[in-house]
C-alpha cells in the first residue's frame, strides 16, 4: 500500500510539474536537465554531508558493542552488506540511515538514544533504519527532490522574466501556477516522505519481528525529545523522529510536517504485533 502511494504522489509531483511548465511557458527539457545534474551530484555525495552536517563520528572497533551486535545481526538475517555505524552526540533520542544503495549505506546513532531505550527497543529503531536501505528510500527520496528542484528552477526563471509568455496561457493561470504550484511541491515531498516512515516502520517490524518494542521506542523518544537538534533542516527528513520538532502536529502543520505522527505509528504497530510471530 506504502508503495502505491508513493508512487501515486510521484506522479502527481510530475502533474504539478508539467503544469506549471505549461502555464509560465517553460522548457521542460531544461528544467529537467539542471534539475537532474543537480540531483545526480547530491545522490552520490549526500550521505556524507548527512553525516557531516550532523557532526556525526565512526564508531571504531570495541566501541558501543549493542549497536555493531544488533547491525551485525540484522544485516546477516537479511543478507545485507553491513553498512557504516556512526555516533552522534546529542542528548536527544535519535538515529537515521542514509547512503545511496545498500553497498553505500550508513546508520548513525545519538548518545541520547543509546541511554532511554533498551536493547529490544534498540533492535526495533536499528531494524527502522535499515528498512529504509533495503527499501531503497533515499532514491526515491532524490527523485522526488529533482521534479522539486526542477519546479524550483521554473519559477525562478519565471520571477526574472524567463519563459515564452507568448502561448496564450491566461494571466490568472500563470499566478495559480507561480504561487500554488511551490507550495504543493513541498507539501507533497512531505507526504511522500511521511509515507515512506510508515514503510519503514512496518518493515523494521517485519525484519525484527518485534513491532511493540518499536512502538515502545517511537513514545520513549516522543517523550524524551524536548528540544530541538540543531542540525541542517535538509536532513531532518532521514532522521527516525523529526529533530527539529519545528512544526505542529495539529491542523495545517501536518501537511508541511516530514514526519507522521507518532501516535498513529504505534497505533499500526499495535495493530501489525498481531500478525507477527515473534521469534
Amino acid at each position: 500500500m506504502n508503495v502505491v502511494k508513493t508512487t501515486a504522489l510521484l506522479t502527481l509531483m510530475t502533474l504539478v510539474l508539467l503544469f506549471t511548465a505549461q502555464a509560465l511557458g517553460m522548457d521542460l527539457i531544461s528544467s529537467l536537465f539542471f534539475a537532474f545534474i543537480f540531483n545526480f551530484i547530491m545522490y552520490f555525495f549526500s550521505g556524507k554531508l548527512a553525516l557531516a552536517s550532523t557532526r556525526a563520528k565512526p564508531i571504531e572497533e570495541g566501541q558501543y558493542q549493542d549497536v555493531v551486535g544488533i547491525i551485525t545481526f540484522l544485516t546477516q538475517k537479511e543478507k545485507m552488506p553491513m553498512p557504516g555505524l556512526y555516533i552522534i552526540e546529542s542528548d536527544q533520542p535519535n538515529a537515521f540511515a542514509t547512503g545511496r544503495n545498500p553497498k553505500n549505506a550508513a546508520v548513525a546513532v545519538t548518545t541520547g538514544i543509546l541511554k532511554v531505550l533498551n536493547r529490544e527497543e534498540l533492535e526495533g529503531v536499528l531494524a527502522h533504519e535499515l528498512s529504509h536501505i533495503k527499501n531503497r528510500d533515499i532514491l526515491v527520496s532524490s527523485i522526488a527532490a529533482m521534479l522539486a528542484a526542477a519546479l524550483s528552477f521554473m519559477t525562478r526563471i519565471a520571477l526574472w522574466g524567463g519563459g515564452n509568455r507568448s502561448r496564450g496561457t491566461h494571466p490568472l493561470v500563470s499566478i495559480i501556477a507561480f504561487i500554488a504550484a511551490p507550495i504543493a511541491s513541498i507539501i507533497i515531498r512531505m507526504a511522500i516522505s511521511r509515507t515512506r516512515e510508515f514503510g519503514a516502520d512496518k518493515t523494521g517490524a517485519e525484519i525484527s519481528g518485534n513491532p511493540l518494542a518499536l512502538a515502545s521506542a517511537l513514545e520513549k523518544i516522543e517523550q524524551y525529545s524536548k528540544l530541538p537538534m540543531p542540525v541542517n533542516p535538509a536532513v531532518s527528513q532521514l532522521f527516525i523522529s523529526d529533530p527539529m520538532k519545528a512544526f505542529s502536529r495539529a491542523g495545517v502543520g501536518k501537511l508541511f510536517s516530514t514526519h507522521p505522527p507518532t501516535k498513529e505509528r504505534v497505533r499500526r504497530l499495535r495493530q501489525e504485533a498481531s500478525g507477527i510471530r515473534y521469534r
